[in-house]
């Protein structure tokens, strides 16, 4: 394929990109599929002669969207959203098309310049205090995982880089008991082990779901006893599971009184905080050091794009930079940012252009109405489910999350398989104080309130079938 057979095929797929997301609510929502069943549809062997686009074209469409769960689809409430604004799209193609590696300032001056601009945008959108700089990663996982080395390297004075763990003190990090899944890998990934991850139970009747404060003392201060090292704390606004949010004011004064830094999770709800009305619910952020939020969930930008902001980004750059002389830019080395030095890959993506595209085209007033009505019509939802014979919700809404079960925990298992079986909605599920539970979350870009209100629909005319 050359350039100007490029951009023939560039239109086709444009219409086909169109026609796709015009038919998204007549596909099920994710394929009846089992294992290795696409794999049987594409084997082959490796090509050794060219085949001809029209060929490949044509496979792709018969094969490849049927096989696929459409995380586009509006009446996909499963997980988080991984939502795809068409300017977000647009800028993606763009970026591809100039295949920047903008692993320093003088690689892609423009890429750089521009992540400082929209991390700064995204600051103030968020309300978050102007002493706050940062980075756009891949991902939450790496935010946090950055975020658990610097603990390390603080707590270890910079001194693991280079002596490693062997023989040093013991570590301790400290986190909700509601924490995601990636600060057990940061834990386990940077030497501190999972056995040395503390997790703190919640408050008791506490609609939030909040880290106790007084337990995280507690647990700091039996370590200190024990002659434990502690490193940091890890809090969550907006948990995976159930969307606890820690009250960071008071957990985030613990973690200052005992000289740690604090790092927030806010990889969902942080989006939220663009409409101040949600702010309450990370009151306090500003006493953070670090906080991580992922635009490619609920504000629409393509995945992949987290932006980690932080107080103070020299003890970070500390841990996580490395400047051979084939990296240095000569004659400006302390004029420029080179943000590989804040994250763990060398080489980064132009990730800066698909948020300029979108916040400059969606405004923050049009995300902001799209993030209301998610909250609005999943109160109503979780209001209409309550109702229905049977069914209870057992934590409410926080933002556009909430659960809910079934009878007990065979027919609650047993309505999730059929639901997603039909392919109408997708839901999925989670254990909350040990009982199986299925999740609900609203916030795919183009849902309405008709597709929200699908879910208990659907839920009524699958229990009535078991």
């Amino acid at each position: 394929m050359d350039h100007d057979e490029l951009a023939h095929w560039s239109k086709r797929a444009a219409d086909w990109a169109r026609d796709y997301h015009a038919s998204l609510r007549d596909r099920p929502v994710r394929p009846d599929l089992k294992p290795g069943d696409f794999r049987k549809l594409i084997e082959a062997p490796v090509p050794e002669a060219p085949e001809p686009m029209e060929a490949i074209f044509a496979d792709f469409v018969r094969l490849v969207p049927d096989a696929l769960t459409h995380w586009q689809h509006p009446r996909f409430f499963a997980y988080f959203p991984a939502n795809a604004a068409p300017a977000s799209m647009l800028a993606e193609q763009l970026a591809n098309a100039m295949a920047a590696q903008a692993m320093l300032w003088q690689t892609a001056p423009a890429a750089n310049e521009m992540e400082a601009l929209v991390v700064d945008w995204l600051r103030d959108a968020l309300g978050l205090p102007g002493e706050f700089t940062g980075t756009i990663h891949d991902s939450a996982t790496t935010a946090t995982f950055s975020a658990v080395l610097t603990m390390r390297e603080k707590a270890l004075g910079y001194e693991g880089l280079t002596a490693g763990l062997s023989g040093g003190p013991r570590l301790r990090l400290y986190a909700s008991a509601q924490a995601h899944s990636s600060v057990d890998k940061a834990a386990r990934l940077s030497g501190i082990g999972q056995d040395n991850l503390v997790k703190i139970p919640g408050r008791a009747d506490d609609p939030l779901h909040s880290m106790d404060p007084n337990a995280l003392d507690a647990a700091i201060r039996a370590d200190l006893a024990a002659g434990l090292r502690p490193a940091g704390v890890i809090l969550a606004t907006g948990g995976t599971s159930i969307g606890a949010c820690d009250d960071l004011a008071a957990c985030i004064a613990v973690a200052t009184a005992h000289g740690l830094p604090s790092h927030v999770d806010a990889a969902w709800a942080g989006s939220a905080m663009i409409a101040p009305e949600f702010r309450a619910l990370w009151a306090g952020v500003e006493g953070a050091d670090s906080v991580v939020f992922n635009p490619h969930k609920w504000l629409g930008a393509q995945f992949d794009a987290s932006v980690q902001f932080l107080r103070d980004p020299r003890p970070q750059i500390a841990t996580m930079g490395l400047r051979p002389d084939y990296l240095k830019t000569l004659g400006a080395e302390d004029e420029v940012v080179n943000y590989n030095e804040w994250t763990l890959p060398l080489g980064r993506r132009f990730r800066a252009l698909k948020l300029w595209f979108l916040l400059r085209s969606e405004g923050l007033e049009g995300l902001r109405a799209r993030l209301r009505n998610h909250v609005a019509w999943a109160r109503e939802a979780a209001e209409a489910i309550a109702a229905l014979d049977g069914f209870e919700i057992v934590t409410g809404p926080i933002l556009s999350l909430f659960t809910f079960r079934y009878r007990d925990e065979a027919a609650t298992a047993a309505l999730l398989e059929a639901v997603n079986r039909s392919g109408r909605i997708y839901l999925t599920q989670t254990t909350h104080a040990g009982r199986f539970v299925i999740r609900v979350q609203v916030g795919q870009f183009d849902c309405t309130r008709d597709d929200v209100m699908t879910i208990p629909e659907v839920l009524a005319a699958e229990a009535a079938r078991l």
